[in-house]
C-alpha cells in the first residue's frame, strides 16, 4: 500500500488495553503506532470504570493475567515513577444465600490452584472484614487481600507516557477507515486522515472492537452492555475491601462498590437483564435500584450523598472471556478484545502477552492462556465472577 509511514506493528485503541500494549511493544523495541479516534488516551471505556483491580476470576486464563497485572500496578511507582493511585485493599465475595456460598466455596479450590491468596471467612470474620455489614442471614464469604484499586485516568496516562518515552507514536483524532489486507495478510490500515503501513494489526478497540474487525472480514461477537457508576460525598475511611454481592435482584445481577483515598465511595451495578447499545446517557432507575442493594447491606451508607452518577460500555463476549488471539484467515491481525468491562484490571497482563506474541516468545503458560481466549473457541457456559 501506499503509506505515510511504515511501522512493525499498529494498535487500534488507546485505551485500559491498547496504551499498556503499546507501552510493553515499545520496550521490546517494537515500532508502534497507535490510532484513536479520541483527543487523547482514555476517551473511552476507561474514564468509565471505577478502578477495581482483581485477580479474583473463575477461569485459569483470567486469573493468571490478573495476577500480573496486579503485580504491575502494585510495582509501577518504585519501578516507573508515577503514582496511580494504588491502594491494596482487598476484594471480598459475600454469601447471604446457600447458592452463593456454594459458588464462592467451589471456585477456592480452582483459585487456589492457580496461585490466588484468598480465604473463606465465617459470619464473624465477614463481619470483622466489612465494618458494619448487615448480619441478617449473613453465612460468609470470600477476601483476596492482594486485590485492589487505582485510577484509571492515572493509569491510562502513565501508560500513555511511558509508551511515548520508549519511542511509540500515537495519532489522536483519526479514525480507523479500513484495514489494508492483500494475499491474505495484514498490511497497514486507512484511517480518515492519511495510510499506515504494518505487517501486525491489533484491535484493542473495546466497545467497538466488532466494527473494526469487521474491516478485514473478521467477525468477532463482541457487543457493548451499558453499565451505570457513581461516586458519592467523601467521608472517614470505613472500608477496606472492594465489596462484590452477586445475589441476584429485580433489574441488576450483582454490583460492588469500595471507598477509594478521598472517602468517597464509588459503586457500579450489573444490569439484568443486559442493556445492549452504545447509549451512554444516565438513567432515573440506576440510583434508587442501587441505593436500596447498598444499604440493605451496609445501612450506614444510607447517609451518603451521591457527587455523580455516569454509563460506560462493557464489550461483552458470549461466555464473558476476552477474546485474545491470532485471527486464522488473515496473517497478521491480533485480537485483544471483548474483556466484558475488565479491560482496566486485565489491560497490563494483557499487553504485555500481546507483545510476547508479536514477538514470537509466548512461554507455556502463555499458549494455556490462549487456550481459554482462543478466538476460536466454543464459547460455551459462562465466567461466574462476571
Amino acid at each position: 500500500m501506499a503509506a505515510g509511514r511504515s511501522f512493525d506493528a499498529i494498535v487500534i485503541g488507546a485505551g485500559s488495553v491498547g496504551t499498556p500494549t503499546a507501552c510493553f511493544l515499545a520496550e521490546a523495541g517494537v515500532r508502534t503506532l497507535v490510532i484513536d479516534r479520541y483527543p487523547s488516551p482514555g476517551q473511552g471505556s476507561n474514564k468509565a470504570a471505577i478502578g477495581g483491580l482483581r485477580a479474583t476470576h473463575s477461569d485459569p486464563a483470567k486469573i493468571r493475567i490478573g495476577l500480573r497485572s496486579l503485580d504491575i500496578f502494585a510495582n509501577w511507582k518504585e519501578l516507573r515513577g508515577d503514582d496511580l493511585e494504588w491502594h491494596k485493599g482487598g476484594y471480598s465475595y459475600v454469601a447471604y444465600r446457600p447458592e452463593e456460598e456454594k459458588t464462592l466455596k467451589d471456585l477456592l479450590v480452582v483459585q487456589e490452584s492457580y496461585g490466588l491468596n484468598i480465604t473463606w471467612l465465617d459470619r464473624k470474620e465477614i463481619r470483622e472484614a466489612i465494618p458494619g455489614i448487615n448480619p441478617d442471614g449473613l453465612i460468609g464469604g470470600t477476601l483476596s487481600p492482594d486485590d485492589g484499586n487505582a485510577s484509571p485516568l492515572l493509569a491510562v496516562q502513565a501508560f500513555y507516557s511511558q509508551a511515548r518515552r520508549l519511542g511509540a507514536e500515537f495519532r489522536f483524532g483519526e479514525s480507523v477507515a479500513d484495514v489494508v489486507v492483500d494475499g491474505g495478510r495484514v498490511r497497514g490500515v486507512r484511517t480518515d486522515k492519511g495510510e499506515y503501513g504494518a505487517d501486525v494489526v491489533i484491535n484493542a478497540a473495546g466497545a467497538w472492537a466488532a466494527d473494526v474487525a469487521g474491516f478485514a472480514g473478521i467477525d468477532v461477537p463482541v457487543r457493548p452492555d451499558q453499565h451505570e457508576g457513581a461516586v458519592t460525598e467523601p467521608v472517614a475511611r470505613f472500608l477496606e475491601p472492594l465489596v462484590v454481592d452477586i445475589r441476584p435482584a429485580d433489574g441488576s445481577a450483582n454490583y460492588y462498590f469500595y471507598q477509594h483515598a478521598t472517602g468517597q465511595v464509588i459503586f457500579c451495578i450489573t444490569p439484568s437483564p443486559s442493556l445492549w447499545g452504545f447509549d451512554t446517557r444516565e438513567t432515573s432507575g440506576f440510583l434508587p435500584m442501587t441505593a436500596r442493594r447498598m444499604v440493605s447491606l451496609i445501612p450506614r451508607l444510607a447517609n451518603l450523598r451521591v457527587r455523580r452518577t455516569w454509563r460506560g460500555l462493557y464489550p461483552m463476549t458470549p461466555d464473558a472471556l476476552p477474546i485474545i488471539g491470532w485471527a486464522r484467515d488473515v496473517e497478521g491481525y491480533l485480537l485483544a478484545v471483548g474483556m466484558c468491562g475488565q479491560g482496566f484490571m486485565l489491560g497490563p497482563g494483557v499487553g504485555e502477552l500481546i507483545a510476547r506474541m508479536v514477538r514470537r516468545t509466548v512461554t507455556k503458560q502463555d499458549e494455556e492462556v490462549l487456550a481459554y481466549v482462543s478466538p476460536y473457541r466454543g464459547f460455551k457456559g459462562l465466567e461466574k465472577l462476571q
